[in-house]
């Protein structure tokens, strides 16, 4: 509000002293103007009368003397007639009659035959000179006419007065209007302020009342945006962390049944002890991976794997990729295949790609039907690697296609258990294509199958 009220009254307080002092320099000038013009006058009319060849005619000089009072009282200013020597011959108040006035403004009329006038504030006078010329164009004397200012000063005290009464009433209702609109401007503000404190103490459910359509209704909708993002990533560290402790709880309790079947039972036969250790180094083969699993993840996101970039042939590494995984294929009589429409060479880290286009061809083989087709696209444009992965499986629904590469989770749990997933396979392959700058879309229908489709850039241009 202050703020406000400064940046409203400051242009007042700059017009308020322009304006006064313009008044004034324009008043004062007018004058100046008007006496200079005044004392030509006089001074003309003076000279005409052969004023100073009629100092002895004493009727004459009465008649002079006459007209230089009634001008003065017509003019109200004071009127002095002066020699060339500087000695008053006249004076309309009859003060310095017979004495020498030695002014600036006499001397420049007298010695520079210049016709001058000056404001002189401390006495609240202008005073205004003009030489008096002979017919042979003779300075003979000057005329001086002095008048108050006190009317200009009175005239711009009034100005002045209400200039500040009404800067005053302006000052008044300025407070009223920057006080009302302070309030609209603030209350949104402490509305924020006043969620984002009870955010601040953990309650993610608050949300900010959106009222209209200005910048704070944006600013609002914005921070709701925020704020549910937040909620989701409490919710899924919540969730990612129930995940974790069922994945280690599983095989922990899986091995401890198998330990307490050992430690329990007595003359039990060498056969089954070694089942049951088999079923226990199995548990900690899976605690293992899905530590491990985890572990990359975590380097992934804090961005602790660097990658190893170099030119790589994409076409050479999907080979590779189908030459690794067709033992599994031929397992189930699938028919492992790549389309090449041309040669793709591409920065990449080829080892981390790697394990990221295996994981879908993996899942992919994993989720067909027996004899069903596996077939990887290579291709690209000029800016951008495509690499397709379809399948003839099992499909994903629609509500599923969305939450697929969220962390631990399964389309189908039973599956997953039977082929050993740890449900970080495709967080680890999306992580990994962000870290390449790329990207991956999937569409599936229900029994129908899958197609994943990977875009990279072709010249790695650092993180995104």
């Amino acid at each position: 509000m202050l703020i406000y009220l400064f940046i409203s009254l400051v242009p007042f307080l700059f017009y308020y002293l322009v304006i006064v002092n313009s008044i004034r320099d324009y008043y004062q000038g007018d004058r100046e103007d008007r006496m200079r013009y005044e004392v030509h006058l006089i001074s003309s009319m003076i000279a005409g009368t052969n004023y100073f060849d009629y100092l002895d005619d004493e009727i004459m000089r009465q008649s002079i003397d006459n007209e230089i009072v009634e001008r003065s009282i017509q003019g109200t200013y004071r009127i002095l007639i002066l020699d060339n020597q500087g000695l008053v011959l006249n004076d309309s108040n009859n003060a310095y009659v017979g004495s020498t006035k030695i002014i600036p403004e006499v001397i420049a009329a007298l010695l520079e035959g210049r016709r001058v006038a000056n404001i002189r504030p401390a006495e609240m006078a202008v005073y205004a000179a003009v030489s008096i010329e002979n017919d042979n164009d003779d300075v003979v004397g000057a005329v001086l006419l002095v008048s108050s200012i006190e009317d200009i000063y009175e005239s711009v005290s009034e100005i002045q007065q209400s200039i500040i009464m009404y800067t005053l009433l302006t000052t008044f209702v300025v407070c009223v209007l920057v006080f009302a609109v302070s309030q609209v401007l603030i209350d949104p503000l402490s509305s924020i302020s006043d969620v984002v404190q009870k955010m601040s103490d953990g309650h993610l459910d608050r949300r900010i009342d959106i009222r209209g359509y200005d910048e704070y209704a944006r600013l609002a909708q914005a921070f709701n945006e925020m704020a549910e993002k937040l909620e989701m990533v409490d919710k899924t560290r919540q969730e990612f962390v129930s995940n974790v402790s069922h994945e280690l709880k599983t095989p922990l309790s899986s091995i401890k049944v198998l330990s307490e079947s050992i430690l329990l039972q007595e003359d039990v036969p060498v056969q089954m002890h070694r089942e049951f250790l088999q079923d226990i180094n199995s548990e900690i083969d899976r605690m293992a991976r899905v530590i491990n699993d985890l572990l990359q993840l975590v380097k992934l996101d804090e961005g602790e794997l660097g990658l190893n970039v170099k030119p790589v042939n994409i076409n050479t590494m999907v080979i590779d990729i189908i030459r690794r995984l067709n033992p599994l294929a031929e397992h189930k009589d699938i028919k492992l295949f790549i389309e090449e429409p041309q040669e793709v060479v591409a920065d990449i880290d080829e080892v981390k790609l790697s394990s990221a286009i295996s994981n879908l061809v993996d899942n992919a083989i994993k989720y067909t039907r027996d004899g069903g087709d596996v077939k990887i696209i290579v291709d690209a444009d000029h800016q951008n690697v495509f690499l397709s992965i379809s399948d003839t499986g099992i499909g994903i629904n629609e509500v599923d296609q969305g939450k697929i590469f969220e962390r631990f989770y399964r389309v189908d749990k039973t599956r997953d258990r039977e082929t050993g997933g740890t449900g970080l396979g495709l967080s680890i392959t999306i992580a990994t294509l962000r870290l390449h700058n790329g990207s991956i879309r999937v569409t599936s229908k229900e029994n129908e199958g899958s197609t994943f489709i990977v875009r990279i850039p072709i010249h790695y241009s650092g993180k995104g």
